[in-house]
């Protein structure tokens, strides 16, 4: 029983999570080439593009699902209270 609900909110935070990350990766590089990136401001991203949006995509969704993680952790209710 405790497996499942561990599962079920473990999903309720990753999907929505990758819906926004899938969103925010559209935003951020609408605005921003993917080509222009450099390391720090010093040399220029050697990766190829699909690599730079699969990267930057599950670094968004890892933030996300952290903030989200976080939020679900501090609104359960303790039971013995």
């Amino acid at each position: 029983m405790m497996t499942w609900i561990m599962l079920r909110r473990s999903l309720q935070v990753l999907w929505p999570a990758f819906l926004l990350a899938g969103v925010t990766e559209t935003l951020v590089f609408a605005v921003i080439d993917p080509g222009d990136l450099r390391w720090f401001g010093g040399e220029a991203f050697d990766w190829p593009l699909t690599a730079i949006y699969t990267v930057s995509f599950l670094i968004f969704w890892a933030l996300i699902s952290t903030a989200g993680a976080i939020t679900m952790l501090l609104s359960v209710e303790d039971p013995s209270v």
